[in-house]
């Protein structure tokens, strides 16, 4: 297959909007990686756009608000065109501690329209795109969240619905209650559970896909070394993928796909995204880039032509199921809907 195809616009599924091919995860500007710069990250968005990219991925809870703010100010601060085709898909519901922590998940009605008037007064915006729970509230019945959801866009404060690390059952619960644009759920060489039962249905059903987590937080990035210090705050220092033995292992994996990289003159970070772009027109890759040469990098893969062989290679060096370690702690794990 040759990838180039991607080039095109991608729909959000039936009913969500079309979408340049890669999308912007702005997480890690502002939470969980540790310490980032406010001016790079800014400067990161504004070529993004420039680029092309038009779907922005955020979240409420992310640097609790600090990360709405923060795309708010970059689009406040981009050229009037470009502010223009930028679409915002924001996460809500996910419960922190002022020391940073994770309760729970609230998907209440009344939570969902409370969360949705905050995120619109620190993006600065009179509506968002694409809205979604980030974690289904296991207390709370998903068609009373999307329901709420779905009166958000009947007033005009949302475009579209989207959903979170849900499983096929919870998949088909939500779209009998309204149409549902996408699901975004982590997708990577390393990452291939939705390819079973989730992604196929998505498919029956209409729904498009936003893979984050396609260079497994940078795990399989090509840039990730076994002696790395992590920052303080960097979760990716309690991440099983990241431990011990685990990590040996893992690194190996991308031993492997650097051959296949070097054979494509790719860096192996464009060769893991081109392949996720590879998996279909429905599917649109979220990278994580917090600087503008990762950005760089990243839309690089945009040209990358994957032919049959290519991919025989790829899943080769990488086949099914190879990584060690599951891609949260099992505290997090528990929350995943998609995993149940």
């Amino acid at each position: 297959m040759n990838t180039n195809a991607t080039l095109r616009p991608r729909p959000l599924g039936a009913t969500g909007p079309s979408v340049f091919p890669l999308g912007l995860g702005c997480m890690g500007m502002s939470a969980l990686y540790g310490e980032s710069d406010r001016t790079e990250s800014i400067a990161t968005i504004h070529a993004a756009l420039d680029a092309g990219v038009t779907l922005l991925d955020t979240g409420d809870f992310y640097g609790m608000g600090h990360n709405e703010l923060l795309i708010n100010e970059a689009l406040r601060t981009a050229p009037a065109a470009l502010r223009a085709q930028a679409l915002t898909s924001v996460k809500f519901g996910a419960l922190r501690t002022v020391e940073g922590g994770f309760t729970g998940y609230d998907g209440r009605p009344d939570a969902v329209k409370n969360f949705a008037a905050y995120s619109l007064q620190r993006l600065g915006t009179d509506h968002i795109d694409v809205y979604r729970i980030a974690r289904v509230d296991p207390d709370v019945p998903v068609e009373e969240t999307v329901g709420a959801i779905a009166e958000l866009v009947e007033a005009g404060h949302v475009r579209h619905i989207g959903l979170s690390e849900v499983g096929a059952a919870t998949l088909r619960r939500a779209a009998a209650v309204a149409p549902i644009a996408d699901l975004q759920i982590e997708y990577s060489l390393i990452s291939r559970g939705i390819e079973d039962e989730i992604l196929p249905t998505a498919r029956e059903l209409g729904i498009g896909v936003t893979a984050y987590g396609v260079l497994s937080r940078g795990l399989i990035s090509g840039h990730f070394t076994h002696d790395r210090e992590l920052a303080p705050g960097d979760f990716r220092g309690m991440s099983p993928r990241f431990q011990g033995d685990n990590l040996h292992h893992n690194l190996n994996l991308v031993e492997q796909l650097r051959t296949v990289a070097e054979r494509k003159g790719a860096s192996v970070a464009q060769i893991a995204i081109a392949w996720v772009l590879s998996r279909g027109e429905d599917v649109v890759p979220l990278v994580g880039a917090r600087r503008r040469d990762r950005l760089a990098e990243a839309l690089g893969a945009l040209e990358v032509s994957l032919e049959a062989a290519d991919l025989l290679a790829i899943e080769a060096a990488v086949p099914v199921g190879a990584a060690a370690g599951e891609r949260y702690p099992q505290a997090q794990m528990a929350h995943l809907d998609s995993e149940r």
